[in-house]
């Protein structure tokens, strides 16, 4: 692939093509792939790389009907030698101009800014739990109403779901990240003005914003991976994207006990303390919307793979949202999928929302630690999420990764339960570390095999979905644990989760693994896939007629 540092192209809608669509043309590739025709061209007059119609082809493969031959040396070598930039123009296409696939150097900086905004905004999701005894004393408030400044996340999310995955779909990427990092950053400025004894209720606005705020940011890592990034780095990618999340989530565990010590009997202290650390958040939360504004763009000037080419071929007219959730709510595998995702990341939700409780419970005083067993748990999952994002790379192994992922994380969250009332918290930092490296590590992959098996549907609309249903399984895991952590001691809660893991770890084994995008991606076109999902669109005969003249191609 060329490599191009190139600024964005005319906006259009995510899915959509520019004014001059096309297919896929990756320099390099084995003989037999297909170019085409600008849109303003005859669109039944595509060419193959050695320049002739695909009319042709599929006329001259009819007349002939003999076994299939590989191409003639120079045939071959004419493949090869597709333009090597965007732009030269493919020897024998009569003047034709072909766009090939390539990758952008901004792509590292969308992915750093959003991965740094997401970061902020996981913070400040934390930031109360994990001193929830700290604010109960200053608000004066039950330890419910610190659990649903956490839960506000989870419940926001779930209503708002449709209108911002729509949003995405239909306005794009650019404006979805505007609106993501724009609330978030008021509603840290909201905070600020919370600093007093009996302004629960304003830091809980402030908050309210900043659970909607996440709508715009969960469902993001893979339609930024797929719109940026190549298939050999795609899932390395969307795991970093969700690295960031992770990350806010550790540091949400390791500043707040630092910066708000426990000082119930200097409530001036405790107020300054507060305020040092709502306006840190909200001066760094500042910044990064300022850069999403100059330096966030909606899309690359050229497709960064074969898959995304094939989905911007399709036109505006041709997309309906409607009819694209439907069709993900009729893929069985993805609907297994939605429920042991939710269940999973219900279940560390559940987890990083009570862990200060459960720590409190056996070890007094310890506040400090909890925030520090929190980090570790965080940490190890960012290095879990990782790692298993490079090897989706490398072995492109969805089903069968995810699968031993989960039951290891089911393996890790009975270890920690077993082990969290030993008294020596030395062991629950270890258990903890390898409870969250499984179970924090296997977000990226739910993502990513969410888009394989869903492709061409919409990442963000599958990426949306999967997280309303870990918003519904933390709300639910969240009260059901708080209940029998307060009735029956930590250890209840736990169990109770350890069952609903166990239940994931059966529905994943039932998924059918397909995988769309990256049989796309490697050449292999399956002619059940749409690039849109509209009846008897253009588009679908225009994928016939692409098999036919590859087909025949390979005749001639």
């Amino acid at each position: 692939m060329a490599k191009l540092d190139d600024e964005e192209g005319a906006a259009v809608a995510p899915g959509h093509p520019p004014a001059n669509g096309y297919l896929l043309v990756p320099g390099g590739e084995p003989p037999g792939k297909l170019s085409s025709e600008p849109q303003n061209g005859p669109k039944a007059g595509c060419l193959t790389p050695n320049g002739v119609s695909r009319d042709r082809l599929v006329a001259a493969a009819e007349s002939l009907g003999r076994p299939q031959t590989p191409l003639a040396p120079e045939e071959e070598t004419q493949t090869r030698l597709l333009p090597a930039g965007p732009g030269e123009e493919t020897p024998g296409a009569e003047g034709s101009r072909v766009p090939q696939t390539a990758l952008s150097a901004r792509r590292f900086v969308v992915l750093l800014i959003f991965s740094l905004y997401s970061l902020v905004n996981a913070f400040q999701w934390i930031q109360y739990s994990i001193i929830s005894n700290v604010f109960e004393g200053f608000y004066g408030v039950s330890s419910l109403h610190i659990d649903w400044l956490s839960m506000v996340y989870m419940l926001g999310y779930v209503p708002l779901v449709f209108p911002a995955t729509w949003l995405l779909d239909t306005r794009g990427l650019r404006l979805t990240a505007l609106l993501g990092s724009g609330l978030n950053c008021l509603g840290a400025w909201i905070k600020c003005a919370s600093v007093q004894r009996h302004l629960f209720w304003v830091t809980m606005l402030g908050q309210c914003l900043c659970s909607v705020a996440q709508v715009f940011i969960l469902g993001l890592p893979s339609r930024i991976a797929s719109v940026w990034f190549g298939p050999k780095e795609v899932s390395t990618a969307c795991a970093t994207a969700v690295l960031g999340n992770q990350l806010g989530t550790a540091v949400g565990f390791l500043l707040p006990p630092v910066l708000v010590p426990n000082t119930q009997n200097n409530t001036d202290l405790l107020a300054c303390n507060i305020s040092t650390m709502f306006y840190g958040t909200s001066a760094v939360a500042t910044f990064l919307c300022l850069l999403t504004v100059i330096a966030f763009k909606e899309k690359p000037q050229y497709p960064p793979s074969q898959a995304q080419a094939v989905l911007q071929k399709s036109s505006p007219a041709e997309y309906s949202y409607k009819k694209s959730i439907r069709n993900l709510f009729r893929n069985i595998p993805f609907v297994l999928l939605l429920i042991t995702y939710g269940i999973i990341t219900g279940a560390f939700y559940s987890v990083s929302t009570l862990l200060n409780q459960m720590i409190l419970t056996y070890y007094k005083g310890e506040e400090i630690n909890a925030g520090r067993i929190g980090l570790t748990l965080v940490v190890a999952g960012m290095v879990g999420s990782i790692l298993c994002g490079l090897w989706l790379d490398h072995t492109k192994t969805y089903k069968q990764t995810t699968l031993i992922v989960y039951i290891l994380s089911f393996l890790g969250m009975v270890v920690f339960t077993v082990t969290l009332d030993l008294g020596h918290i030395a062991v629950v930092f270890v258990t903890g570390g390898v409870l969250g490296f499984f179970m924090t590590g296997y977000l990226p992959l739910g993502f990513e095999f969410a888009v394989e098996i869903t492709y061409p549907e919409s990442e963000g609309t599958s990426s949306g979905l999967l997280n309303a249903s870990a918003q519904i399984f933390g709300i639910l895991f969240t009260l059901a644990q708080g209940k029998l952590t307060s009735a029956y001691g930590p250890r209840a809660g736990n169990v109770f989760l350890c069952i609903w893991m166990f239940l994931g770890i059966i529905l994943t084994a039932l998924i059918k693994s397909d995988l769309k995008r990256h049989n796309i991606n490697i050449g292999i076109v399956n002619g059940d896939i749409k690039a849109v999902p509209v009846e008897d669109s253009p588009t679908d005969q225009e994928s016939k007629t692409m098999m036919m003249s590859k087909q025949s191609e390979s005749a001639i």
